[in-house]
């Protein structure tokens, strides 16, 4: 008797795998896109630290900092924070990313 109860329990395991499969592959998903976007807000505190500090070495016309900042907001981040000392210039950006604000420093200047 006990086989007569137990038939067709084969099928609903497999779709309860299936399941558990298809949540942890959206799971998965949703953190490599969360990576890649925090890899973005890093980018974005890169390329404004260098457009600043090429700004404060005159390459570039402009008020460093201002400059830093549209580089930043065209990356679709904000800048936080901007600090110059001599040519080097210091920056902090964040931008939101899944519902999570994520912050990124960058330094960029002349070789020492």
């Amino acid at each position: 008797m006990t086989r007569q109860k137990e038939r067709g329990s084969g099928g609903v395991l497999a779709l309860a795998a299936l399941a558990m499969l298809a949540v942890l592959t959206l799971a998965a998903v949703g953190v490599g896109a969360a990576l890649a976007q925090r890899q973005r807000v890093i980018a974005a505190a890169d390329a404004g630290a260098l457009a600043a500090a090429d700004t404060a070495l005159g390459i570039h016309p402009g008020i460093p900092c201002e400059v830093a900042a549209q580089v930043v907001e065209t990356s679709g981040a904000a800048l936080v924070a901007c600090e110059l000392e001599g040519v080097v210039a210091t920056i902090t950006v964040s931008a939101r990313v899944a519902g999570v604000l994520v912050t990124a420093e960058a330094r960029a200047g002349p070789p020492r």
